[in-house]
């Protein structure tokens, strides 16, 4: 059943991203699929119901992509209800001592900078538009609590998310303006799949990991998603059961 809700999935094309997509088009959210790869996002798009998905080729990193991105929604709509901040890289992998300046930099872009570009926008709008408000959702991971090793960019720009969404919540308070996070963990995509095969773990040691199906987390997405705005799910974690988290290490 279509609604006049509209969102923003950042990392749509692939991966997690088209789960979110997916269960939120399926909803019947219109859903602008935004990503660097305009194929997978068409092919998200060809497995929504008809019209319901929108592909748009943004870069995250780049301001001027973003802002074009979030014209688009304003053009087309006139509002937006909900911003899922999906898009991040795990690499350059490695401790602190072993990456570069400029593969800090490529993380912090993707994973944090590029959340914040977004979710600026995404503020923007919600608070001009009538009736005032909406919901952003950020994907924080598992990595937003602890670190795998030989992750250091990785987890600090996890790390960070968290007080992204702590912040945006306490801002947008006053304009009906909802955040949360969403932690998870291995989740089954293309990004996981060398977990299953063996991950490395706190004692040099190397051993497979279970993941679970992604569409579980999107569920969830869209769990939060359906809230009203008046109730707000801050920090939800899914993982695999029998992951190594909780007494990782």
């Amino acid at each position: 059943m279509t609604s006049d809700k509209v969102a923003v999935v950042t990392g749509g094309g692939s991966g997690l991203g088209r789960h979110i997509t997916l269960a939120l088009a399926g909803a019947g959210w219109r859903v602008f699929a935004s990503g660097r790869r305009l194929e997978t996002l068409k092919e998200a798009a060809a497995l929504a119901p008809d019209e319901m998905v929108l592909p748009v080729v943004a870069d995250v990193t780049d301001a001027g992509s973003v802002d074009a991105l979030f014209a688009a929604v304003e053009e087309r709509y006139g509002r937006l209800d909900l911003l899922v901040n999906n898009a991040g890289v795990f690499g350059p992998g490695g401790a602190v001592d072993e990456v570069s300046p400029e593969g800090w930099q490529s993380i912090v872009a993707t994973n944090l900078t590029g959340s914040f570009l977004c979710a600026r926008h995404a503020v923007r709008i919600m608070k001009a538009q009538d009736p005032q408000g909406g919901r952003i959702i950020n994907n924080g991971s598992i990595s937003a609590h602890t670190p795998r090793p030989g992750s250091v960019g990785y987890t600090a720009t996890k790390h960070a998310i968290t007080g992204l969404t702590k912040s945006i919540s306490l801002d947008g308070r006053p304009y009906n303006i909802a955040c949360g996070q969403i932690d998870i963990g291995n989740a089954a995509t293309d990004m996981t799949a060398s977990i299953a095969t063996g991950a490395v773990q706190a004692d040099g040691s190397v051993l497979p990991e279970p993941t679970f199906d992604a569409r579980h987390a999107a569920e969830a997405v869209l769990y939060m998603a359906g809230l009203p705005l008046d109730a707000n799910v801050q920090f939800l974690t899914i993982t695999a059961t029998t992951m190594p988290f909780i007494g990782r290490g």
